[in-house]
């Protein structure tokens, strides 16, 4: 299933219905230009036009930073279970898993191993957004705590890409207790004077947003991504007022110093490779 078909038509400025093929075209998010898919893949999923970041499959997304052929994935097996027996509209926890699971070909919504970039060993993790979100349960937590771990004991730089809606409901206070986890396991990275990178994408929000996604030693932001703990929205309704012109957003942050670099997505793995080196 492909995140970018549109099942709505395209409409002209004389009103008049335009039939494009599914998968053959998307309009942009950002520009609304008519975008030819294969050109749109070629250029990382940035429209060539307005510069509009589109969400990036993981696979993809680890292929455009990494050296070839340069991927050991570590904890695949590690699954999720359902210790609260959670249901929601009928359908158990256990369900929305095995769903997720088949649907993404994903064994969790974090997948981590050992890579090179620019021929520099790291430590590397995702967010699997297409997994449940990206959300962050027990195993999430895990996964990452035993990244950190093997950083350590490798004397190599850990980098995570964040992409999530937060902690899972689905797990309760068990999501909840992965921030302190995460936080502490980065701790020790940093009595260990390993180096971490955090690379926000869009959107990082939640408890993933308050707790390890904000911790890097450099925190990178792709253009325009949505980062922040409770979403605008909801900070509207609860103080009532209007919000600053692009709140949240990557370019808001860095105006703030709350993260270092706003980089575009051609340009992180080499930029990655630059600050890997230098450190």
């Amino acid at each position: 299933m492909s995140w970018w078909s549109r099942k709505r038509g395209l409409t002209t400025e004389l009103n008049e219905k335009i039939s494009v093929p599914k998968g053959m075209a998307i309009r942009c998010e950002g520009c609304s230009e008519i975008l030819v898919e294969n050109n749109i893949k070629d250029h990382h999923r940035v429209c060539p036009h307005c510069g509009y970041h589109s969400r990036l499959p993981t696979a993809l997304r680890m292929d455009n930073l990494i050296d070839p052929d340069s991927f050991v994935e570590h904890d695949k097996d590690l699954r999720s279970e359902d210790p609260l027996e959670f249901m929601i509209d009928d359908q158990s926890y256990k369900t929305q898993i095995e769903t997720s699971i088949k649907r993404t070909g994903a064994t969790n919504a974090y997948c981590s191993g050992s890579a090179t970039i620019s021929d520099i060993p790291v430590e590397i993790g995702v967010f699997v957004f297409e997994f449940m979100g990206g959300s962050m349960g027990s195993i999430v937590g895990e996964k990452i705590t035993r990244q950190f771990e093997r950083a350590i004991e490798n004397n190599c730089p850990a980098i995570i890409l964040s992409a999530s809606g937060g902690a899972r409901m689905q797990e309760g206070v068990l999501s909840l207790m992965q921030m302190a986890k995460t936080a502490s396991a980065r701790e020790k990275l940093f009595k260990a004077n390993i180096p971490y990178i955090s690379v926000l994408l869009h959107p990082t929000t939640g408890g993933v947003a308050a707790s390890v996604a904000m911790l890097g030693d450099i925190i990178i932001a792709e253009p325009n991504a949505l980062i922040g703990f409770a979403g605008p929205r909801v900070i509207k309704q609860t103080i009532g007022q209007n919000l600053p012109y692009g709140f949240q957003r990557s370019e808001f942050l860095l105006e703030h110093g709350m993260i270092d670099m706003v980089v575009p997505r051609h340009e992180m793995a080499a930029t990655l490779g630059r600050l890997l080196a230098w450190f």
